[in-house]
């Protein structure tokens, strides 16, 4: 065996490459596939100084080109620097204070007026519970856009003095004004059979039909005032005349 070769290499070779050697192959190999795959403009930490120098910004490290910031970034120091600043950023967000929901912005509508409507007031001639039905033309409403309505309380207004006798039957429809008709504060039967909506959207009019709960239970004596065997109606026609101002608590039907 020749004296003249390293132990381990192969007749013709350069010897066994040493691990300092090895080491720059290595890094010259990361350095080419990272100019081949990296765009180094889109790096936060890349910087280029005044002196045409390359600086990385998060370890702190001057270079001379570009493949040797590219061959930084692959090594052990920098994966190790963007792994502490990661666990530091997830550290802080997961303190920071939670942030105030921003309130919703409510649509300027510029209103056109009060509907017209029509109020039939009936009487059931075998339960004697009062009824009323309810009729509201909107004739410009909003296309896309059903009336909606529901019960107020004297409490929820800032108009009228508070009385626990009525309560208030709002309507909403855009653009139209909220409107609000002033009924008695007495239960409502909720049997799907004796209250409804219907929304005509040819006609443009919208229906409600109520039935308060009977004053007296079978068995017990009439009040007075109530007829039984007969059917009592009234009607009531014109442009809804009453707006009720609802409290701050208190949202549109």
């Amino acid at each position: 065996m020749s004296m003249g070769r390293d132990f381990g290499s192969k007749i013709g070779s350069g010897g066994v490459a040493t691990a300092s050697e090895a080491n720059v192959q290595r890094r010259e190999r990361l350095r080419q596939l990272a100019l081949e795959t990296v765009d180094v403009t889109q790096d936060p930490y890349f910087m280029k100084n005044h002196l045409g120098s390359y600086e990385c910004r998060l370890c702190l490290t001057l270079h001379t080109n570009e493949g040797s910031y590219l061959a930084h970034t692959q090594g052990k120091k920098h994966q190790q620097a963007l792994a502490r600043r990661a666990a530091k950023l997830a550290k802080e967000s997961s303190v920071q204070p939670l942030e105030e929901k921003k309130r919703a912005i409510k649509k300027k509508i510029v209103k056109i007026g009060r509907p017209g409507y029509k109020v039939v007031k009936q009487r059931d001639p075998d339960s004697g519970a009062r009824s009323l039905l309810f009729q509201l033309h909107y004739p410009n409403i909003s296309s896309n856009v059903q009336p909606r309505h529901r019960f107020m309380s004297t409490y929820e207004q800032r108009v009228e003095k508070r009385d626990e006798k009525v309560q208030y039957l709002l309507f909403a429809a855009e653009p139209y004004e909220t409107v609000a008709f002033k009924i008695p504060n007495h239960p409502i039967d909720r049997d799907p059979e004796r209250f409804f909506t219907h929304w005509d959207e040819e006609k443009n009019l919208f229906y409600l039909q109520l039935f308060f709960k009977p004053d007296t239970l079978p068995g017990q004596t009439q009040q007075p005032g109530a007829t039984m065997g007969t059917k009592m109606e009234e009607e009531e026609e014109g442009e809804a005349a009453y707006e009720v101002e609802e409290g701050e608590d208190t949202g549109s039907p």
